[in-house]
């Protein structure tokens, strides 16, 4: 089998970038099919079209199309994405004609089958893992990394994009919150960040001192108000830290019982249980891209054998709630 994978996506600073560098090095090692990395917006010489991102669906694929759709964020919070309104519905009826739709929770599979009006059977569920780079980092390693970023002994820290803000993330707000301990942000850094008080910017930082920057950290802090997966806290965990979130549904999903979940929007509470938290930290998530691999592969074998009439067609008509696949039968790795 040959696989058109939309690369472009691997320059992402978010975490779209993350899984699709990962899961393109996954796929590879597998071994299961050729990849071949796409910049064409048209690919033409492959089987399977894979588009990890949405802005890479097509909404007339040469052949059958496979999405990978992290969240329906833009959707569900309109407000602040109003100056790319038409662009995005371009972009989600795209979607909406691929032959097989990945997402990373089954709280995106519903919004999915909800929102895109997508039948559950074109829909799978797989799950995002911490890279290797992610582990435990040992203490002189840790002290290295503190010295050359001008970090505290003991910090809070929080890690993502701030290019710009995202109200949702709610990082102005934690950065506002009381606390005893200093806190870290760590992620590509735009003008709006500088003017946070009291916080450490590190900027972008390379995965091996982020691994180190995670080791040393005393907890994770993870406000968000909206997640379609949440990576931080994964790699926070396949570090040893310990992580405190808002209690989202998709964070619930995918970590309930290995983090300390907080009411949405109490940044006391969350500041709080942050500074309380111990280690050990509970055990990391066995799932990995090699995992998340396998069963993309499946998803392209999948693609291969879908009816045609799938295949570069959208959705005449929204399924009724009642033909909608239950969660209980969508199938999460982890």
């Amino acid at each position: 089998m040959n696989v058109a994978f939309d690369s472009r996506a691997a320059r992402d600073c978010r975490g779209i970038g993350r899984y699709a560098a990962c899961l393109l090095d996954a796929l590879r090692l597998a071994q299961h099919g050729e990849i071949e990395e796409t910049h064409d917006p048209r690919p033409r010489r492959s089987e399977i079209y894979h588009s990890p991102w949405i802005d890479g669906a097509l909404l007339r694929a040469p052949m059958p199309m496979v999405v990978t759709v992290h969240d329906l964020i833009p959707l569900k919070h309109r407000g602040e994405y109003l100056r790319s309104g038409v662009r995005l519905k371009m972009r989600y009826l795209a979607v909406q004609r691929a032959v097989r739709v990945i997402v990373p929770t089954t709280v995106v599979a519903d919004d999915v089958m909800r929102v895109l009006g997508i039948p559950a059977e074109r829909i799978e569920v797989i799950g995002e893992a911490a890279d290797h780079s992610f582990r435990r980092r040992a203490p002189d390693e840790v002290a290295t990394v503190r010295q050359r970023y001008h970090l505290p002994d003991r910090y809070l820290l929080w890690v993502g994009s701030l290019q710009s803000p995202e109200p949702r993330k709610r990082v102005a707000a934690l950065a506002r919150a009381g606390r005893s301990l200093p806190l870290v942000l760590v992620g590509p850094t735009g003008p709006w960040a500088r003017e946070l008080p009291d916080v450490t910017l590190t900027h972008r930082v390379p995965d091996d001192d982020l691994a180190a920057i995670y080791t040393g950290a005393h907890a994770l802090v993870f406000p968000s108000e909206d997640e379609g997966f949440g990576l931080p806290p994964v790699e926070a965990l396949a570090c040893g830290t310990p992580v405190v979130a808002c209690d989202v549904p998709a964070v619930r999903e995918v970590l309930d019982g290995r983090i300390e979940l907080c009411e949405l929007g109490d940044m006391a509470a969350l500041m709080a249980a942050a500074e309380a938290a111990s280690r050990p930290a509970p055990a990391p998530l066995l799932w990995s891209w090699e995992d998340a691999a396998r069963a993309t592969w499946d998803v392209y074998e999948d693609a291969l054998r879908a009816p045609r009439m799938w295949r570069g067609a959208a959705l005449a008509s929204r399924p009724r709630r009642g033909q909608m696949r239950s969660q209980e039968r969508l199938r999460l790795g982890h």
